[in-house]
């Protein structure tokens, strides 16, 4: 079978690139779009309409955001997971973990459908399987429940649910897999982990400009009709999976290393992607002098509406 190729339009959003752009979220209710630049050690918005970005810096690296539905966001930087109350604010400490942060930090994360915030850690010297996939439930303002969901992974990204909450996907970029497993919403129980795709591994002595490489999963985000996106690293584009897993079609990207998709705008049918221009070479930087900006296209189909952390 040809993999169909989307005709992939694309407009940026930021011009000031970020090292490494990650974790997008459409706020419905402020109609802005946020996202991280991780060693950049901030926290972006944009007003997409105006073609304002603001910076707010942090004290360490933020691995991923989410927005909480009595407002602000809830914030994992690199030792523990943060709340603030409004931009800019005060950063309250909600849960401190005890991993070596000099080795380990939190990467990607978001909200699932019921109010629980997920983050994922990586394993910065990448020779171990040490990172691991936690949820934080403060819902009806109790005391924090940390629970530990999958482990056995380098980098921790790709997370997503299906839309009938039945469903989550995790990626351990490294070895080139996403995994699916089994979710129930009420009692937060992961079973029947599968394999969702696996990817062919990098090629020794791979670098830019050379073919015969396809990228790396990295960020995931899901559409209206449950298929998974998945941003390629080093691949120049998006893939999109249907919910059994078949390879549905590519999204070029204007950038080689996209990072993460989101959906946004009033009708969700806008998707936003992130991307990165930390250690990128020289020659790459040239050909696509816009790397580490975020980027916007239109979609056929919605995706899915924002989780809302609740605490």
């Amino acid at each position: 079978m040809t993999l169909k190729t989307l005709n992939a339009n694309w407009q940026a959003v930021s011009t000031e690139p970020s090292a490494l752009g990650e974790s997008p979220f459409w706020h419905p209710h402020e109609q802005m779009l946020y996202w991280v630049d991780i060693p950049g050690q901030k926290i972006l918005r944009a007003n997409v309409f105006m073609g304002t970005v603001q910076s707010w810096p942090m004290p360490m690296e933020p691995g991923c955001i989410a927005p909480a539905a009595s407002g602000g966001l809830v914030i994992a930087l690199r030792d523990g997971i943060y709340r603030a109350r409004e931009w800019g604010g005060a950063l309250m400490l909600i849960q401190r973990f005890d991993h070596d942060t000099a080795t380990m930090r939190f990467n990607d994360g978001k909200a699932d459908p019921v109010g629980r915030f997920w983050a994922g850690t990586m394993f910065e010297p990448r020779t171990a399987p040490n990172a691991e996939l936690f949820s934080l439930d403060c819902r009806g303002g109790k005391a924090p429940v940390v629970e530990r969901k999958a482990g056995n992974a380098i980098i921790a990204n790709g997370l997503a649910w299906s839309p009938d909450a039945k469903t989550v996907y995790w990626t351990d970029t490294p070895n080139h897999v996403i995994r699916a497993w089994d979710w129930d919403a009420a009692s937060n129980a992961m079973t029947n982990m599968r394999v969702f795709h696996q990817f062919p591994m990098k090629p020794d002595g791979w670098k830019y400009g050379l073919g015969g490489y396809g990228g790396r999963p990295d960020g995931g985000a899901v559409d209206a009709q449950g298929n998974y996106y998945a941003a390629m690293f080093e691949g120049k584009r998006i893939l999109k999976f249907s919910p059994a897993g078949e390879l549905l079609a590519e999204i070029p990207t204007p950038a080689q290393c996209p990072t993460m998709p989101c959906f946004g705008g009033d009708d969700w049918q806008t998707m936003y992607v992130t991307t990165a221009s930390y250690n990128r070479s020289a020659a790459e930087l040239a050909d696509m002098p816009q790397t580490g900006c975020v980027f916007s296209m239109r979609l056929d189909v919605p995706g899915l509406p924002t989780n809302f952390f609740s605490d």
